[in-house]
């Protein structure tokens, strides 16, 4: 039987050589803007976002808002995202998965992801971003 001449890896990570995977979250937070953060590599590497999500509770009127992405090469990034009317109705979660990485705007730059706030009887939101940095 012939031997496999490639190697086989246990893990193989989908990121690029020499980087470091980079998380932000806001935590849970009640009518009040919710910022996930990809902080800036304190030093020469540029941060790259690959995804965030958004999820939220609803209000006690409906809403329209707009979620933006900042500190990226291409300027803010923004998103429609809907508040149904009822505190305890879920919001259809938002998430994004950019086909190709998107990197700050410069090297030592942090990548934010911002929800305002949703309005008066908002108990729940939170936003969560993914990325790394070379």
């Amino acid at each position: 039987m012939p031997q496999n001449p490639l190697p086989v890896y246990a893990y193989d990570s989908p990121l690029p050589g020499f980087s470091t995977a980079v998380t932000g979250a806001s935590g849970n937070v009640a009518n009040a803007i919710a910022t996930a953060t990809l902080a800036a590599s304190g030093g020469t590497k540029t941060t790259y976002i690959t995804g965030f999500t958004i999820t939220a509770a609803g209000a006690t009127a409906a809403a329209v808002v707009t979620a933006t992405v900042t500190g990226t090469i291409t300027g803010t990034l923004s998103y429609t995202f809907t508040i149904p009317a009822g505190a305890t109705l879920g919001a259809t979660p938002l998430c994004v998965m950019f086909p190709v990485p998107v990197p700050a705007s410069a090297a030592n730059t942090a990548i934010a992801v911002a929800l305002p706030a949703l309005g008066t009887g908002n108990t729940n939101a939170t936003v969560t971003a993914t990325g790394f940095q070379a």
